[in-house]
């Protein structure tokens, strides 16, 4: 399954949050923006709809469902 098809699922069954991690910074535009970069976006579901917070290196990741969580994006990548 590819990632809209994935996204169609989540919503449908009212995940309220949800992660996507392009590790590679390979995804469209449309999704991780411009430049290509690696990034962290959390998806959360407020009313409907899904809002998305993008993350870049160097930032601290949120999470509206795990508020105490500390992670940034640079440690969660693999080594190169």
């Amino acid at each position: 399954m590819n990632l809209l098809s994935n996204m169609v699922i989540i919503a449908l069954l009212g995940i309220p949050e949800y992660w996507i991690v392009d590790y590679l910074g390979i995804g469209g535009i449309a999704f991780i923006g411009k430049p290509k970069q690696p990034t962290f976006i959390v998806c959360q579901l407020v009313g409907e709809s899904y809002i998305q917070q993008q993350f870049r290196l160097g930032e601290s990741i949120l999470s509206p469902i795990f508020p105490e969580l500390q992670l940034q994006l640079d440690r969660l990548l693999p080594r190169q």
